[in-house]
């Protein structure tokens, strides 16, 4: 509801008609209004508890303590604040006395005000993990007009404050804010919401993070600083790492200067922690678009945990036996000035480069040295760094649309590692453009040697679905959606869900409705961190390709990482829907 521009006096009646009820409720511009008569004073406050929207006038006044007899939520009647965070503050009304005429004076609703009240209330429900506290916040905010950066930008300094180091919740609230300018309102407040709860679950119970502070009056060139925090690193030195990043910072490096300095300390081991190393640093730059740059002294810092404890490839056995895959790497990293030079010369003459499809089907090679023998041609060819990426997310993208069945369930995580680390190094090497540093380039190497490693996870590999055929399925666009909708009800039903996206996409349909329908299936589940990295990986790197058959096969591989993974218990959908219906003013307390 809309109110008005200036403050509404209702006129109620006489103190001994409100009086001989104990209560009366009237309907004011914008709510219901309960009046009652306690202890020889009137009080005016909205009917509704904030909680789940229960009559207040069906409530209990005793010593000034308004009770709500539905979960017993407690407030001052005399300023409506309430004695139980969970359930907030019931707003309060000035009540006029004229003579023996009793008016209740209903001030407009103030975007300012209101925005003020439920950034307050958005900060105590992740504070205290309140989710129904946070869904109502999100949803209030997003009607109040605000931008929803804001929303971003406190889940990011509670993230930061009380976090020693970057958490799984802060990688879903970036990715969830990258997804929301392409989702419709309802699924943007979805994926804020998920965002923001699962940073509040982080936070549970810590304390505040013990800041470091920079070499004062250092001098040291960035040129130093880079290779003191390569060392530190290396070494495994949170202190020493910290404080060069934050001396970079302290001397206004720029946020291309920090991303070398990160990236490459980051890539000093081969696919660090499972490919998560980079894909956080990744998740951390992202979080500073949308946050400002000025936040970089705070989001930063909680990465040096994850740099100096991250085990790399050359600590795995897997990259070492049978086949050394770290010397191979190592030799080609060697290479790569010289290859990185003849592309750019052939780039200056105009000469084609390798076609990104081609680069990216060599890529899926059972031979480590065919592999790298193709990285080498195509960046000798003049295919720019964010092309061979591109070839990289691809390549690991079929290896979740030819997930083999008869794998086991944890098996799908495998390939989501690599998938998710092939799109953090995509999106790291855009911020670079054709210059980026050959210490950041070198990732692509170590993506395609994960690619290589998940081979065994397509035998035998699942026919795409193309390959299968799909006359019986639907052709009409919101018949589709409904399909894999209700199909994602069902376990076990990845590969029709994949067959039903195909066929939307094949039909020609707007994309648009169709990555709402997949964000949803994610978004009305208790997700799992990997199932957000998916989606959100999966509709960026599917929005480098468009709908074209390289598109489709990496909406299909999203498509059947999400289906896997559904359905849950859906808790959180539950507590969404009912911050949802309060907003819209339906009665929780009714039967449908």
């Amino acid at each position: 509801m809309v109110g008005t521009n200036t403050t509404t006096r209702l006129r109620i009646g006489t103190i001994e008609e409100v009086r001989q009820k104990g209560v009366l409720v009237v309907a004011g511009p914008y709510c219901p209004i309960a009046v009652f008569y306690h202890e020889g004073r009137i009080f005016a406050v909205d009917n509704r508890c904030p909680h789940m929207g229960f009559p207040l006038h069906k409530g209990t006044v005793q010593d000034g303590i308004l009770t709500c007899p539905w979960h017993h939520a407690r407030f001052d009647l005399s300023c409506g604040g309430t004695f139980d965070l969970w359930a907030d503050d019931v707003p309060a009304f000035p009540v006029e006395v004229e003579g023996d005429e009793v008016f209740v004076l209903v001030p407009p609703l103030d975007s300012q005000s209101v925005r003020s009240h439920w950034q307050r209330r958005l900060r105590e429900g992740m504070e205290h993990g309140l989710d129904l506290v946070i869904a109502k916040a999100v949803i209030h905010l997003w009607h109040a007009g605000g931008n929803f950066r804001d929303l971003v930008r406190i889940g990011a300094e509670l993230g930061t404050r009380y976090r020693n180091s970057w958490a799984s919740g802060m990688t879903i609230l970036t990715a969830m804010a990258n997804l929301v300018p392409l989702l419709p309102p309802e699924e943007a407040m979805r994926a804020l919401f998920h965002g923001l709860s699962h940073v509040a679950g982080d936070i549970q119970g810590q304390v505040p993070r013990r800041e470091r502070q920079p070499l004062e009056g250092s001098t040291a060139s960035l040129a130093q600083l880079k290779r003191w925090l390569r060392h530190w690193t290396l070494v495994r030195h949170r202190d020493g790492a910290e404080r060069c990043l934050l001396t970079a910072l302290a001397n206004k490096a720029s946020p291309s200067e920090i991303a070398d300095l990160l990236f490459t300390a980051a890539t000093d081991r081969p696919f660090a922690d499972g490919g998560h190393l980079v894909d956080f640093c990744n998740k951390a730059m992202e979080m500073l678009d949308w946050v400002g740059w000025e936040w970089a002294g705070e989001v930063l810092p909680t990465l040096t945990t994850q740099l100096i404890s991250s085990r790399g490839g050359e600590e795995s056995s897997a990259w070492r036996y049978p086949v050394d895959l770290v010397t191979m790497v190592r030799e080609a990293e060697e290479r790569l000035p010289e290859w990185l030079h003849e592309g750019r010369k052939r780039c200056a003459e105009g000469r084609p480069s390798m076609p990104v499809p081609q680069l990216s089907h060599a890529l899926l090679s059972d031979e480590p040295d065919s592999i790298l023998q193709a990285l080498a041609e195509a960046t000798c060819s003049g295919m720019l760094p964010t092309d061979l990426s591109k070839a990289l997310c691809y390549a690991a993208a079929l290896r979740i649309a030819r997930f083999g069945q008869s794998n086991e369930l944890g098996d799908w995580v495998t390939v989501l590692h690599t998938f998710s680390y092939c799109n953090a190094v995509h999106q790291t090497l855009k911020r670079f453009g054709s210059d980026a540093p050959k210490e950041v380039v070198r990732a692509v190497w170590h993506g395609a040697m994960a690619v290589y490693l998940d081979r065994f996870l397509n035998i035998p590999p699942e026919p795409l679905p193309e390959e299968k055929g799909s006359d019986d399925l639907p052709t009409e666009a919101q018949e589709l959606r409904q399909a894999i909708l209700a199909t994602c009800d069902v376990t076990g039903q990845d590969v029709t869900v994949a067959a039903l996206t195909n066929r939307y996409l094949q039909q020609g349909h707007p994309v648009a409705p169709l990555l709402a329908t997949l964000a949803h299936c994610v978004l009305r589940e208790d997700a799992d961190f990997h199932t957000y990295q998916m989606l959100e990986a999966g509709v960026r790197q599917f929005l480098e390709w468009g709908n074209s058959p390289e598109g489709r096969h990496i909406l299909v591989a999203t498509a059947r990482y999400i289906a896997a993974h559904a359905p849950t218990q859906r808790a959180a959908e539950q507590t969404f829907r009912i911050a949802w219906r309060l907003h819209r003013g339906e009665a929780l307390y009714e039967e449908a």
